[in-house]
């Protein structure tokens, strides 16, 4: 049984070997558009030619079984199998490969680990990196062994491969699902409706906000869904480690994307660099994917020096915390600011934070929208102006709950008459 196996993939080998020859050896041109049924025909013939007792251990006699097991090669070379069918799985969230034999999944907002996905070993998967990545024009090896990139259809790949992880190369792919309407993210129960009414007033009123959370909790999803409520007349940039955010039809949108070192730490081009350079480019909006570093500093100045409705993407776990964190990244720009006089400037120009978390049941929601009052030696001053609160789960496991308003103020009011937007007319009548 062992020899038969051992001779098995040997002849699947060189069935792989000549399909690469085979495409090597025809114009790009053809090679982009080539079907698999031509690519199957001609692994047939080659599979013809074999020797009687090479074909004979392949145990693929009648028809099903041989059209199954060359489009397995051609899947296996080409494709992104085992991961093909992951991808376009709409109801898988994430996908994570833990090394070659074992796959998990998000669903619903719960992992589970798929018993029946697996790669054959590590080369197979390390294989399948490089073709997700060489569509990018990025790749992992021994000198470069992390890597972060977009695939074509707007999901997030992580990569990083041994000696850094022992359980043998790991990829993580967030996918991107859909694009959200403002209506549909209102059905899911991330918010409410009148919740949904003050945050689209707020963007149109230009209002500085900062969105907050954990890992996967939404954040990217929320300010997407945001931008689309931003006049179409104006001039939008978004400025990014890795592209993750869409603008749904929006015309004047300019994205700009940081670059990492090459192999000789050459060519960098920090989000800093391109924070300062989007000042110089007469924008309307600045939205800024996730505040990482220095660059935190040039985003609060700009808001001081007239750039207003930025958004600006932290990871933190309360809107506490991500002022916080945002005050600690000023005081990494390199100068020599106070803590005192960082947190002076971002209370003076800050005046939402939106933050989101994941709940028990796994799923997304606001957990609180909070305006900036002030600050002094002791902290940042908030005030809660929606809060969720929880009334228990179903019989499901699924959370019950709502984002109710506090009945407080909002203190920015001057910037929806400066630009012409009403509150809503809920928080008029509960003013009233």
């Amino acid at each position: 049984m062992e020899a038969r196996l051992r001779t098995t993939e040997q002849v699947t080998g060189r069935l792989r070997g000549r399909l690469v020859e085979l495409l090597n050896g025809m114009p790009d041109d053809r090679r982009a558009h080539v079907s698999s049924q031509v690519l199957k025909e001609r692994l047939r013939q080659e599979l013809r030619a074999m020797p009687v007792d090479d074909y004979r251990v392949l145990q693929v006699s009648r028809q099903g079984e041989e059209d199954r097991f060359l489009q397995k090669i051609i899947d296996e070379t080409l494709g992104l199998s085992p991961l093909d069918r992951l991808l376009v799985d709409p109801t898988i969230s994430e996908i994570m490969v833990n090394g070659p034999h074992e796959v998990f999944v998000e669903r619903g907002g719960r992992l589970q680990r798929l018993a029946n996905v697996q790669f054959r070993d590590t080369p197979h998967l390390m294989a399948v990196i490089e073709r997700l990545l060489n569509s990018q024009g990025l790749s992992v090896n021994e000198s470069n062994q992390v890597c972060d990139a977009s695939l074509p259809d707007g999901s997030r790949i992580n990569v990083i491969i041994p000696p850094l992880t022992l359980n043998g190369p790991v990829v993580t792919i967030r996918r991107k699902l859909r694009e959200w309407t403002m209506e549909e993210y209102v059905a899911t129960l991330a918010l409410n409706q009148q919740a949904a009414e003050f945050l689209q007033a707020c963007v149109r009123a230009r209002v500085n906000c900062i969105v907050s959370g954990g890992t996967s909790s939404g954040k990217t999803t929320l300010v997407s869904i945001l931008s689309a409520f931003i006049p179409p007349h104006e001039r939008v940039i978004t400025i990014e480690n890795v592209a993750e955010l869409t603008l749904v039809n929006r015309q004047h949108w300019i994205r700009l994307v940081s670059k990492a070192p090459n192999l000789e730490g050459r060519g960098e081009i920090p989000l800093r660099t391109l924070v300062r350079n989007a000042l110089r480019m007469r924008p309307d909006r600045i939205i800024l994917g996730e505040a990482r570093g220095g660059e935190a500093l040039d985003v609060v100045q700009a808001m001081h020096t007239g750039h207003e409705g930025v958004i600006t993407v932290l990871h933190a776990n309360s809107p506490q915390a991500a002022l916080e964190r945002l005050e600690t990244l000023m005081l990494m720009s390199g100068l020599e600011l106070p803590p005192q006089a960082c947190r002076m400037q971002v209370t003076s120009v800050v005046d939402l934070v939106i933050h989101l978390a994941r709940f028990a049941d796994g799923s997304r929601r606001i957990a609180t929208i909070t305006q900036v009052l002030g600050g002094s030696q002791e902290g940042f001053q908030l005030e809660d102006l929606c809060v969720f609160e929880v009334e228990g789960f179903s019989a499901d496991g699924r959370m019950r709950g709502a984002l109710r308003y506090t009945g407080a103020r909002p203190k920015f009011l001057q910037k929806f008459q400066l630009n012409n937007v009403p509150l809503p007319g809920w928080m008029t009548r509960q003013e009233g």
